[in-house]
């Protein structure tokens, strides 16, 4: 998997409302915990049109918390995966857990 600039209208908007000029780490790090609370709501209601405008509104938030901490979004999920790809592990209780925890 190789993400480059899927994300470039996200930090279009942002950059237009402000978020990066006006916003900091601190902001962006609280929304994502008030949009992780919508995910959470929209899972306990199974509500699959609130459940996908809570991912989209999630992977936003991140992107703008990449930008404001001088990080690509795509370079960190690139490099979240090749530390995952070949991961080892199996499930337990609804969670893949790694080999060695």
């Amino acid at each position: 998997m190789k993400l480059q600039n899927e994300f470039e209208t996200v930090r279009q908007w942002a950059s237009e409302k402000g978020i990066y000029e006006k916003g900091d780490q601190k902001t962006q790090a609280l929304k994502l915990i008030e949009e992780a609370g919508e995910l959470a709501k929209a899972i306990l209601k199974k509500d699959q049109e609130e459940l996908k405008d809570a991912i989209g509104d999630c992977v936003i938030v991140l992107v703008n918390l990449s930008v404001l901490s001088a990080l690509n979004f795509e370079d960190c999920v690139n490099s979240a995966y090749e530390v995952i790809k070949n991961r080892k592990g199996k499930m337990l209780n609804g969670t893949f857990v790694k080999n060695g925890l």
